[in-house]
């Protein structure tokens, strides 16, 4: 994994077996995250590497990071839920999502003209961390076993890729990771498993 915020631009997270390679997704939108990483500097965020990808934070606050995937960049914002989204522009990153809402581009045009209200809604995101508003979560149908949660909590780049996931696909690593009667197996399980998740990719899938 990546801990460095310039690499990161450059050689990818490193999290999975394109990392440093030509085939990396930060080269298909290198333009693009370079235009909303001095946007978001522009909200007096400070910038850090956490979990391999830029985080950004406010007073010690994780608010925002930014991550590119197969068919867009985007910015996730951690407590995205709270916001009002006046614009109606923020996505869920999976159907089950409760917290992160995606900001996501696929253009740098469209980054540019977007600007005005990036900013806007990175503001609003610093206000609800000023403000200390938490969200309030609703019991997953699906219980979750707890090396899975504890690392969905602790990893906001591999939480935000699972959420991506299809519920299908979610249900079946869930399954799959919940069989193992020992924790170490379970969590040697999920490793292993973390690649084919940040891809996008279910159990099945080559």
């Amino acid at each position: 994994m990546n801990t460095s915020i310039e690499a990161y631009y450059t050689e990818g997270c490193g999290r999975c077996p394109l990392g440093g390679t030509a085939a990396c997704k930060v080269h298909t939108w290198a333009k693009e995250l370079t235009q909303l990483r001095k946007i978001i500097l522009a909200c007096g965020m400070t910038e850090e590497s956490k979990w391999g990808v830029p985080t950004f934070t406010f007073q010690g606050n994780n608010v925002l990071i930014l991550a590119a995937f197969k068919d867009y960049c985007s910015i996730n914002f951690f407590k995205g839920s709270l916001l009002q989204d006046e614009q109606q522009i923020l996505d869920k990153p999976g159907e089950n999502s409760q917290a992160s809402r995606l900001l996501k581009f696929t253009d740098v045009n469209q980054v540019v003209s977007l600007e005005p209200i990036i900013k806007a809604y990175i503001f609003e995101a610093i206000e609800v961390e000023k403000a200390g508003l938490k969200v309030e979560f609703k019991k997953n149908p699906e219980p979750i076993p707890v090396e899975l949660q504890n690392r969905l909590d602790r990893d906001p780049s591999f939480k935000t890729a699972f959420e991506a996931l299809t519920p299908g696909r979610q249900r079946g690593y869930i399954l799959f990771l919940s069989a193992p009667k020992q924790a170490k197996t379970r969590e040697s399980r999920i490793e292993k498993c973390i690649p084919k998740i940040m891809e996008g990719k279910g159990m099945q899938d080559r």
